[in-house]
């Protein structure tokens, strides 16, 4: 009997197949056990989770200020005429969140590879790319903001561009493509240098080492935080709107501004909301991916 038919036999008997397997008492009694735990777990859970949503209603709803605070932050009313507004806003932001991720990965690669360059030679390029990481990731977003959106056309260089959209989308590469070289160089840094090596004394130079042997395997390995940091990016999109550029928060903004009604903020942000939810469960689909096949053996 070879390897794999052995394989297939215990599988089909472990399996309940037709091979005159019959699971023992014990087996069957941890099997019902186990199910039974199952479904306490699952009907506690469904308890505890009804009790805490009757007590937190509760206790919203029977506040003093609760009429008036539906009324101005929850009214259908204002929500059903502030959703078509908030979507043609929202256009804009993922707009923002396609060109602004594609160089906020670009950049920050080429910012962590400048950072890896090993020689004297490369100090300068090193110490360079470090002063940006350093600068942009302490400085806050909101601030960095400003001070393009404001202080790059007070300027009056001849051929800059005044558009706030544009200027906002440079401050949104300038900050984040400082935290996404930090994810990449703690990729890059995760290979071990013996795969470096390896890749030497198969004569590879070192560009190329880097690029068919050090990349592909750090890429991989930080694919998670960039899918949370461009979940980030997705939501700070938002900021733009200090520039005077129609987004979706803008566009809640002027709806709000006319009657003086929040409830176009709440569904600005439920919009943001729906949007980030299935980029942070597809984050933890990978996550939970790689890590089975890194369990396996799968990853380098």
């Amino acid at each position: 009997m070879t390897y794999g038919e052995g394989v297939v036999k215990t599988r089909t008997a472990q399996e309940g197949a037709d091979d005159g397997y019959v699971p023992s008492p014990r087996r069957i009694e941890r099997e019902r056990v186990k199910r039974a735990r199952a479904r306490r777990a699952t009907a506690v859970a469904a308890l505890s989770t009804l009790v805490t949503g009757a007590v937190l209603f509760l206790v919203i709803t029977r506040s003093p200020g609760w009429p008036r605070t539906r009324e101005t932050f929850f009214s259908l009313e204002y929500a059903r005429m502030a959703l078509p507004k908030v979507l043609d806003g929202l256009l804009l932001n993922l707009r923002l969140l396609v060109v602004c991720g594609a160089a906020v990965l670009v950049l920050g690669l080429l910012l962590a590879v400048a950072r890896t360059l090993r020689g004297p030679v490369f100090f300068p390029l090193r110490a360079l790319a470090a002063a940006y990481t350093d600068f942009f990731r302490g400085l806050p977003l909101i601030i960095c903001l400003l001070m393009v959106v404001f202080g790059v056309p007070a300027l009056r260089l001849q051929g800059v561009t005044t558009d706030p959209v544009l200027l906002g989308g440079s401050a949104l590469v300038l900050t984040y493509s400082a935290y996404v070289a930090e994810v990449f160089r703690a990729g890059i840094e995760s290979v071990h240098p013996s795969q470096r090596a390896a890749a030497r004394s198969l004569g590879l130079s070192g560009g190329q080492a880097l690029r068919f042997v050090v990349l592909p395997q750090a890429v991989r390995r930080v694919v998670p935080p960039l899918l949370n940091d461009l979940v980030s990016l997705q939501k700070d999109t938002g900021l733009v709107s200090i520039a005077g550029a129609v987004d979706a928060v803008y566009a809640a903004q002027i709806l709000a501004g006319k009657d003086f009604n929040f409830t176009p903020y709440v569904v600005a942000g439920l919009v943001f909301v729906a949007l980030t939810i299935p980029m942070t469960r597809c984050t933890d689909w990978i996550t939970a991916r790689m890590d089975r096949r890194r369990a396996q053996g799968g990853l380098v």
